[in-house]
């Protein structure tokens, strides 16, 4: 049966021009967020359930996950229908729903798209492996001839993200390449009927009433001619700085250029934000220039430790890197492919995968302060599902549980990223803690119930109402998350960030002692408890606090 939607336009409720400068972004992983049907995983009609609590938590926009039609190789990123949703994750009518009940509560919504690759189950990449080698479907994708006598070696030494070589034999003697698991071949936008059809793709969700995307592996859709050998560089960081043949090519900005102008077609400001990840934050302003993306994941600063000295400078390099584009920065701190960042500030100084709980109150003390800081800088803030609860990383799931493609491949990405999908708590008791009736597909921890909404909610010094009110007070001083620079106030000890927005002031203490300073004006928001008296007041070790002027 054809199915036929109204599109709704984006909601007029507090609409402004440019929404997307300075929006708070909510992530939804839609398997990990609410079970509406008590099969254990997360789907389109819970997370429908749930967009008043999202509404009252105060963020603008919502952006989801994949939900497309797929085998589930990599937890939904290996697409086989872009115009169906999951079964697991209802139906077309659902997203329908979703997206209408969304606006009506005044919220927009996001969805990922994901244009380097498709499944292997994609129709063209079937027919392209059943018609054999003189498919002209096969030019869609990067089918090459192998090495050695018999071509029984891999066209080049490229290695996969996620371990192991980036090539795939299939029967008759040719190789695919496939930048991820051998499940997602990565398409070939050299040829022009790739990008037509990923612009019917953007118009078909478009007219659903979607209000943007979340551009997958943004950066790597165009690799180098010929396809060049690397010669042993270590390609298997994905944020390293090494500039690679099959990242961040120049020819990338040509179709999202293609990309902005249907965007610009529909009304009510449709976006795009690229998953870029590049060498520098002067390369991911490339992909934010006036006639490309609206906005770029900020990957340096979601990377950057807990010390002052590195956040001031990763703060002044973004906002200095997006002012000559006129695009706002973003500000990130956690998503689905990283470790929560309670667990990141708990632990030593290491990468983005962490593997031990570390010592969890510093880190919560610690990721309460880096958020009053993160939101409020100018610019949009992307929150993960989950950390306005404070919630951890589950670092000690069973190896038989998990299902991150990487954690079962060699040498690649740590392989740990289902320690920060494990599905959120709603409940302080119950079956899943409330996250659905018949389990969940991830196990949680049993402290989570102490962690859920519903025993934050209204606890004054919780980590879900320090979100709420530090969104709320967002909304209501001028100008906060507006701008793209900020005026660091001199004078301040080392260790301590100090700096003012028109009517703002924001002081952080990224030590791990408490120090006293003169008081700037009437104290909005704390991290922690922040004594004023006779002009001063005490900011404890790892804490933010926020002051009108």
């Amino acid at each position: 049966m054809t199915q036929h939607f109204a599109g709704p336009c984006a909601p007029t409720t507090g609409n402004r021009t440019g929404w997307w400068r300075d929006a708070v972004i909510y992530q939804v992983y839609p398997r990990s967020f609410a079970d509406s049907n008590g099969d254990g995983m997360g789907d389109l009609e819970g997370v429908r359930s749930r967009l008043p609590y999202l509404r009252d938590l105060g963020v603008d926009a919502v952006w989801l996950s994949p939900f497309y039609a797929s085998p589930q190789a990599d937890a939904g990123y290996d697409v086989a229908d872009y115009r169906a949703i999951d079964p697991m994750f209802g139906t077309l009518l659902d997203a329908d729903a979703l997206i209408r009940d969304a606006h009506d509560l005044g919220l927009r919504i996001i969805v990922d798209v994901v244009p380097n690759h498709s499944s292997d189950q994609y129709e063209w990449f079937r027919r392209a492996i059943g018609d054999g080698p003189a498919s002209p479907l096969r030019d869609r994708y990067h089918f090459r001839e192998g090495k050695g006598e018999n071509g029984e070696l891999p066209p080049n030494d490229w290695e996969s993200i996620f371990g192991g070589p980036a090539w795939t034999r299939v029967a008759d003697g040719a190789w695919y390449l496939h930048l991820f698991a051998p499940e997602q071949p990565d398409l070939n936008w050299d040829n022009p009927a790739v990008a037509d059809e990923f612009r019917s793709i953007l118009r078909f969700w478009l007219d659903m009433g979607v209000d943007g995307f979340r551009v997958d592996v943004a950066h790597g859709l165009v690799k180098a001619p010929g396809l060049p050998d690397l010669g042993g560089t270590d390609q298997l960081r994905l944020l390293g700085n090494d500039v690679m043949p099959f990242f961040d090519q120049d020819g990338v900005h040509e179709i999202y250029r293609s990309w902005r102008t249907v965007l610009d077609e529909y009304p009510g400001e449709r976006i795009a934000v690229a998953e870029a990840w590049t060498p520098t934050v002067e390369r991911t302003a490339n992909y934010v220039r006036p006639d490309e993306l609206h906005q770029a994941f900020n990957f340096q600063y979601l990377g950057t430790h807990w010390d002052a000295a590195e956040l001031r400078d990763v703060i002044d390099a973004s906002l200095a890197a997006m002012r000559p584009v006129g695009a706002p920065a973003t500000w990130v701190l956690s998503n689905h492919d990283v470790t929560r960042h309670t667990t990141r500030f708990a632990n030593p100084p290491a990468g983005t995968q962490i593997r031990t709980p570390g010592d969890r109150a510093l880190g919560l003390r610690r990721a309460r302060a880096a958020t009053l800081l993160m939101l409020a800088l100018p610019g949009s803030a992307y929150l993960y599902q989950g950390e306005e609860l404070g919630l951890p990383d589950v670092t000690d799931l069973p190896d038989e549980v998990r299902q991150d493609p990487s954690f079962f491949r060699a040498a690649g990405q740590d392989g740990f990223r289902d320690g920060c999908r494990v599905p959120i708590p709603w409940t302080a008791e119950g079956t899943s803690y409330g996250f659905g009736s018949g389990g969940s597909w991830l196990p949680q921890p049993a402290s989570w119930g102490a962690l859920s909404v519903e025993a934050q909610t209204g606890d004054t010094g919780s980590t879900l109402e320090l979100y709420r009110a530090a969104l709320s007070a967002r909304r209501e001083l001028p100008g906060l998350g507006a701008g793209e620079s900020v005026d660091w106030l001199p004078g301040t000890p080392a260790g301590v960030l100090a700096f003012a927005r028109p009517g703002f002031r924001c002081t952080v203490n990224t030590t791990s002692s408490p120090v006293r300073l003169p008081a700037p004006g009437r104290m909005v928001l704390a991290s922690a408890e922040v004594t004023v008296r006779e002009g001063e007041f005490e900011l404890p070790a790892d804490s933010t606090v926020w002051w009108s002027v």
